[in-house]
């Protein structure tokens, strides 16, 4: 094992329409101070809402990182306390417009590459075997076609299925960036149980 080996990139995004505040990254920075356990070398990162530099971003993490895993957290504003766990990203649709006002050439990912990329996780399996206080837990098979699914598919691309994705829903009364924290460190560590058993 070369000692970069434990590397686990974990992002969130930044700003995106009217949430000033993202739930996705307020997540990710309460999961970066409860960690992944000591063998774990836990980096987090912040992704912009914008195609090209997300997807710059996510070139880099595998060309320089070359982490075990990566987990994107995106936030899913149309969901309420749920948390979904997305198995894989897709290719091509992607005509939504970002916010610099602009999408994919072809609102495609990456011309010529395969229509969807599953994640060597089992997110099924993740979803049957834990549960999260205070919050639903969902699996699903369509990230969206915006630009989590984007980052998704990239992020799958570049790392040979091992990335994740987790949507998150907004912060509320109910739903605080600590208990999101609390479910991201749960629901990661059992994925990084799978990048074990796959490593063996």
């Amino acid at each position: 094992m070369d000692s970069n080996s434990n590397i686990v990139v974990v992002t969130g995004f930044g700003p995106f329409r009217q949430y000033l505040v993202n739930s996705s990254w307020e997540a990710v920075k309460e999961l970066s101070k409860r960690g992944l356990g000591k063998n774990i070398d836990l980096r987090i990162m912040q992704l912009p809402v914008v195609y090209q530099k997300a997807k710059e971003q996510i070139v880099r993490i595998w060309t320089t990182l070359h982490p075990i895993l990566t987990v994107h957290v995106g936030l899913a504003s149309s969901a309420k306390a749920i948390i979904i766990l997305e198995q894989c990203g897709k290719n091509k649709g992607y005509e939504e417009m970002d916010a610099c006002g602009f999408h994919p050439e072809g609102g495609c990912c990456m011309l010529n590459g395969p229509e969807k990329i599953e994640s060597t996780i089992n997110m099924k399996t993740i979803w049957k075997n834990i549960s999260v206080e205070g919050i639903d837990m969902i699996f699903s098979r369509d990230a969206g076609r915006y630009i989590c699914d984007y980052t998704y598919y990239t992020s799958l691309y570049y790392g040979s299925g091992r990335a994740a994705f987790i949507h998150v829903p907004p912060l509320s009364k109910s739903v605080t960036a600590d208990s999101l924290g609390k479910a991201l460190q749960t629901i990661i560590l059992e994925m990084l149980k799978q990048c074990w058993e796959q490593r063996e």
